[in-house]
Formats: structure tokens, C-alpha cells, sequence
């Protein structure tokens, strides 16, 4: 049950009121639902939407997304062109108009596939008060923005399957930066766990070997044993398990 909307001015504001008990929203589109659709204890909303949140900061190669910045505002800056494919495979325009990008972070898997990028990224998230912190988040917080190195031309790669090309939850969802010349591979997964998970497994098999059919199976196979998904509405977790090696081969070899 709703009790209170608090709109603070300023970041300070909002962490007393946190501390106080109350809950941050963004846009919504994630704990909106959950508070219409089912029974819920009294609980106050802190909405961040006038705390000076909202925009994107480019230094160099290195971009500074301010936690309230929507999905939509995203998708049209060409400065944020590498994350395109991204936010387009998100749900629909209006949503994408209201979703933020601090609170995709926080969706509910098989949602949260910005989330899966930017830990494939290597982001990281400025928490009021706390510092930075590596993605995926492990605790609660005021995330206040998120800073982002701009990848290398064909270093990052992303694909989600869905049941739908638009407005569909994730059934297998795939970011990778991949540094051929080094060696160095960062592989995020969503839709195969209650979380945004890093393919370590098969991160130590690609690691310092070179994109092959052969490889990317091997890569496949060891990071199946990992693998978490649950049954829901869109696909069991089965099928999900079933169909995860042939979303990693075409995300990481484009077939």
C-alpha cells in the first residue's frame, strides 16, 4: 500500500529519507507494478526525479550517466551510440520513455538487460555517499550515476533472444567485450539466474584463445554446470539451458 510520494531536491535529502525507511523510485516501471498488483505493507516512495540526477557527462573515453537518465535519452545521444542495441531491445517506447537507467540495475531477472551490458562493459556505479562500486551490485543503494569506458570499435558485442522482438522479457540475454589482441574477455549474462551473472567459466576458456566455433562451444558447455535459470512465464528453465550455447555462438561470433 502507497502511503507517501517524497520528491527531494537534492541527494542529501533523499539519503535521510532512505535512511528513515522510505524507498527510491525512478521511473517506476519495475516497482510500480509490484505495489498495484499484490498486497504490500504501508510504504513511502522517494522519488529521485528532482535531485539532479538526470544526464550524460563524456571525458575523454569515459562516460558519466547520471543514475535518473532515461532508457530513452540513452537510445538518442550519439555519443551513447555502442549501447543502441541495448536499449532498443528493452521494452517498448513509452517504457523507455519512464525506465532509468540506476533503476535497471535493480530489475528483477529476466529483466535488467542494460544492466547486463554495463557489467560486460566493466562499469560501475557511484553510490551516494559510498564511492564507486563494481557491477552487478550485491547490496542496496542510492546510486547516483554510472561511469562507463567507451569500448573499442567491434570489442563489444550483445545479444538478447525473446519470445518477441519487442517488449519482451529476456530468455537468454549475452554481453561480451572481447580484446582480441590481449586476450582479455568479459562475458555478462541475463535470463539464466535470479541475477546478472559474470560467464567466468567461460571467460577462462576464451581467455587468450581465439573466437572459433570450437572455442565458443567449449566456452559454452563449461559455463552450462553455472547456469541458474528459473521456470516463469516466458520459457522454463530447460529450455533456457537448452538454447544458452546457441545465444552465446551467435552472440560472440555474429552466426
Amino acid at each position: 500500500m502507497l502511503t507517501e510520494v517524497h520528491v527531494p531536491e537534492d541527494v542529501p535529502a533523499a539519503v535521510s529519507l532512505v535512511a528513515a525507511g522510505a524507498t527510491i523510485i525512478g521511473g517506476g516501471t519495475s516497482l510500480m507494478p509490484r505495489l498495484n498488483d499484490y498486497a504490500s505493507p504501508p510504504t513511502e516512495l522517494v522519488s529521485l526525479r528532482r535531485a539532479g540526477l538526470t544526464g550524460v557527462h563524456v571525458g575523454g573515453d569515459t562516460v558519466t550517466i547520471g543514475a535518473m537518465t532515461t532508457l530513452a535519452q540513452i537510445e538518442h545521444d550519439p555519443r551513447l551510440a555502442f549501447l543502441n542495441p541495448v536499449v532498443r531491445s528493452i521494452a517498448s517506447v513509452p517504457v523507455r520513455t519512464l525506465a532509468t537507467v540506476g533503476g535497471n540495475l535493480f530489475a528483477r531477472q529476466p529483466h535488467g538487460d542494460l544492466a547486463v551490458a554495463l557489467v560486460a562493459l566493466g562499469a560501475r556505479a557511484v553510490l551516494a555517499g559510498e564511492g564507486a562500486s563494481e557491477l552487478p551490485l550485491t547490496r542496496p543503494g542510492l546510486v547516483t550515476a554510472i561511469t562507463v569506458r567507451i569500448p573499442e570499435e567491434g570489442t563489444f558485442k550483445y545479444l538478447k533472444a525473446a519470445r518477441r522482438r519487442w517488449n519482451s522479457a529476456s530468455l537468454v540475454t549475452v554481453a561480451a567485450t572481447i580484446h582480441e589482441a590481449s586476450g582479455e574477455v568479459t562475458i555478462a549474462l541475463g535470463g539464466v539466474s535470479d541475477r546478472v551473472v559474470r560467464a567466468h567459466a567461460a571467460e577462462a576458456v576464451l581467455r587468450g584463445r581465439p573466437l572459433t566455433e570450437e572455442t565458443v562451444e567449449a566456452a559454452a558447455r563449461a559455463e552450462l554446470a553455472h547456469l541458474t535459470p528459473a521456470d516463469d512465464a516466458y520459457a522454463s528453465a530447460w529450455y533456457r539451458k537448452r538454447v544458452f550455447p546457441v545465444h552465446l555462438r551467435r552472440a560472440l561470433l555474429g552466426r
